[in-house]
């Protein structure tokens, strides 16, 4: 079973292939992009064992030599060092501006090596091949790249799309559980923002897409790709509608801040918590009915997800503090922040006309609920 959807920018249109086998089948699908049978991979260690053999044996299959390095697997890897450790290591593979660089992991890998081909030779093309659910339905699409900073997450980074995006779905099957609920954070996230039936779809068909049922996961992965292609495609760069897929993002990343980007807490995890916030400070706003945020809690601990702060572990800031952490990011304009809310379930908008005693009342009680 195999779906395609296309990110249609002009003089960079690529595709989205989602389906199985296709990290076997590779060489067949990355062959007609490259000027010369060779390719450079950056990956993880912990991808690279489960999956680099795999994807090598597919390019050769087509004749294509592979070259691979593997990082530290972890949020850590999306830093200074490691990029530059990057760059220098393709560099030394001596990958020209025709070549091709693979991103062969999760949205870690995805942004670092999409950031490292966008600064390499001023730009060289890449590939994306998604091993994790939030990279298949999120990061790897789109164009944007990028490291954290010691001052917040994803703050160095340039807009460079990539010529391909191979989403395996076999492949979420050697995914740990938490780590598959992690990128089901932000399967939800769409269905919130603007498909109130996607949402619908996923209150009855997410036990079985967390269950392994493969026409389920391709479907919600086809659903999701397709609903931030259409974004991207009106907003590339984030001047307007695109800021909608930060929704849940302006509290999360502020969580993850918090918690030093570790495995307290995961990108997928913060965004779900984030998004029960982001409706409950909506609902507090008079925006929606105290039934969708409700709603919105209800489905994230029916598929075992954290949905609060008290599922954090470890200390945090205080409300205040939290506060600061939310001015860092980068959807601050003028400094003023704009939020993404919600009049309900599918209907998310930005705004930057919210008081910032409410957003500390929210934050102050869910960090109360924590005691």
């Amino acid at each position: 079973m195999r779906e395609t959807v296309t990110v249609d920018l002009p003089g960079r249109a690529y595709e989205v292939r989602i389906g199985t086998g296709l990290l076997a089948q590779a060489g067949v699908e990355i062959e007609p992009l490259l000027s010369r049978p060779k390719v450079a991979i950056l990956t993880d260690e912990t991808v690279a064992a489960l999956h680099l053999a795999t994807l090598e044996a597919g390019l050769a299959l087509q004749g294509i030599e592979a070259d691979a390095l593997a990082l530290p697997a972890g949020e850590v890897t999306k830093s200074w060092g490691p990029l530059e450790r990057s760059v220098g290591w393709l560099l030394e593979q001596k990958v020209e501006r025709g070549d091709i660089v693979v991103a062969l992991g999760g949205g870690v890998i995805g942004d670092l090596a999409g950031f490292a081909a966008a600064i390499l030779r001023r730009g060289v093309r890449f590939v994306q091949i998604p091993t994790s659910l939030l990279a298949q339905v999120d990061s790897s699409v789109g164009g944007k790249t990028g490291i954290n900073a010691a001052q917040g997450k994803n703050l160095i980074g340039a807009f460079h799309q990539p010529s391909l995006v191979l989403a395996d779905t076999d492949v979420l099957d050697t995914l740990v559980p938490r780590d598959f609920l992690a990128g089901y954070g932000e399967v939800v996230k769409y269905g919130l923002l603007g498909d109130a039936s996607f949402f619908e779809w996923l209150e009855t068909q997410g036990p079985a897409l967390a269950a392994g049922d493969v026409r389920a996961r391709i479907e919600a992965v086809r659903r999701s790709v397709q609903m931030k292609a259409d974004i991207v495609m009106r907003d590339e760069t984030e001047q307007g509608d695109r800021a909608l897929l930060n929704l849940g993002h302006t509290f999360g990343h502020a969580l993850e801040a918090a918690t030093g980007y570790s495995n307290r807490l995961l990108h997928g995890e913060g965004v779900a918590i984030g998004c029960a916030l982001a409706f409950e400070l909506s609902s507090r706003m008079g925006l929606c009915s105290q039934e969708e945020p409700s709603r919105v809690r209800a489905h994230l601990k029916a598929m075992g997800m954290k949905t609060d702060m008290a599922d954090i572990p470890g200390d945090l800031p205080d409300a205040d503090g939290l506060l600061g952490l939310m001015s860092q990011d980068k959807k601050v304009v003028q400094g003023t922040l704009r939020f993404i809310l919600a009049r309900g379930i599918g209907r998310s908008f930005i705004t930057s006309d919210v008081p910032r005693e409410a957003v500390r009342g929210v934050l102050r009680d869910a960090l109360a609920n924590r005691l």
